[in-house]
């Protein structure tokens, strides 16, 4: 079984931290970014999702949001799903997109990554 809460570490060698995962799948950390728009240095950031219950077997989806508030005025949202490899090795595999807050409509086309 995949779990989600502990220390996760991504290519980039972003850090991400979940550690309150509720009995709903609700759960809340943080996330350390290497990779930042303005090319700031770290920065930690709220995150807050949810989990897939799926019961004692099976590999859990989850989406989670991060807030990129404290050096960027942008939103990312995760989705993905939690495997175990046959060495017992827990991986993440995920997709997100980003929202840049822009000034017009007409931006709007340039706000989404």
């Amino acid at each position: 079984q995949c779990q989600l809460n502990g220390l996760w570490r991504n290519e980039q060698d972003s850090l991400m931290e979940i550690s309150v995962l509720r009995d709903n799948g609700d759960f809340q950390g943080q996330y350390l970014t290497r990779v930042t728009l303005s090319g700031g240095c770290v920065q930690i950031s709220p995150l807050r999702g949810a989990q897939q219950q799926l019961g004692e077997e099976g590999w859990p989806t989850f989406a989670f949001t991060v807030r990129w508030d404290k050096f960027s005025n942008a939103t990312s949202a995760f989705v993905g799903q939690c495997f175990v490899d046959a060495g017992g090795k827990e991986m993440l595999s995920t997709m997100w997109l980003l929202r840049e807050g822009v000034g017009s409509p007409e931006e709007d086309w340039k706000a989404t990554r």
